[in-house]
């Protein structure tokens, strides 16, 4: 069979996937749907750079390193656009619809929970809200238990004689990431001679700004279409999603910002 840009895409089976809960449909649900899947679609994107990160890293691969932080911070900023378009759905037109959600929530997103393990945020008690006998319980369990793009950033740093601390080295596979003040005597260093690494660095930040940019808007999105119900599903909807407002990927990065 001749390979057409339709199947190489799959583009029939794409486009079954959108089916509206509400009988008859309600017009701001397929908007609904398509902005969530989109959302998967580039989080499972993000994953697969962030897995390549690792391996830049580890290889002592400054300058793909730096290509790959770009392109993900590219990715966060069309993201953050998402949100514009979904936020011309007024509140009334989510309530319309918001019932037929049953106990789905986006706080089940287990793609969104492995970004969160792989860049280093993690949080052993969102797996609660997961099944255990789901489809990718086991992967987000494996995601949670490996080393985080933190983990091999410090394989960078070594290879750029930063000493790294048996303490932070050492920790729990399960364990958040931590600032440490002897990493960032070394961050500082290489920021002031080493001027591929001060780029990476730039790149990192950037991507860490985004990455809270997009927290901040999506908090005011629910905000503004919900206010302070609980989310669907039985979520904690804004004041859980508050609580992670500001939180560094790369805490490092920022404690020497005014040592610079």
């Amino acid at each position: 069979m001749t390979l057409t840009y339709g199947s190489y895409l799959k583009i029939d089976a794409l486009l079954d996937l959108q089916e509206p809960a509400s009988s008859p449909a309600e017009h701001d649900e397929m908007l609904f749907i398509i902005i969530h899947q989109v959302y998967e679609l580039w989080f499972k994107q993000l994953l697969h750079e962030l897995d390549r990160i690792k391996t830049l890293f580890s290889a002592d691969d400054v300058f793909g390193s730096i290509h790959a932080f770009k392109r993900c911070r590219t990715i966060m900023k069309t993201l953050v656009g998402q949100l514009d378009i979904l936020e011309t759905m007024t509140p009334m037109s989510f309530t319309s619809f918001r019932d037929r959600l049953d106990t789905a929530s986006g706080f089940q997103s287990a793609q969104f929970r492995e970004f969160e393990f792989v860049l280093g945020y993690k949080r052993q008690d969102t797996l609660e809200y997961h099944d255990v006998d789901g489809p990718y319980y086991a992967t987000m369990q494996r995601r949670l238990t490996e080393r985080t793009v933190v983990d091999h950033f410090y394989d960078l740093l070594e290879q750029h004689d930063v000493t790294i601390p048996g303490e932070i080295r050492n920790r729990e596979a399960t364990e958040p990431n931590v600032a440490n003040g002897t990493v960032q005597d070394g961050i500082e260093r290489l920021y002031r001679n080493d001027p591929g690494m001060t780029i990476l660095f730039e790149s990192m930040t950037d991507f860490d700004e985004g990455l809270q940019e997009w927290r901040y808007r999506h908090v005011k999105m629910v905000e503004r279409t919900i206010g302070s119900k609980q989310g669907s599903g039985g979520s904690l909807g804004v004041a859980f999603l508050k609580k992670s407002l500001f939180m560094s990927v790369f805490p490092d990065l920022w404690a020497i910002r005014h040592r610079l």
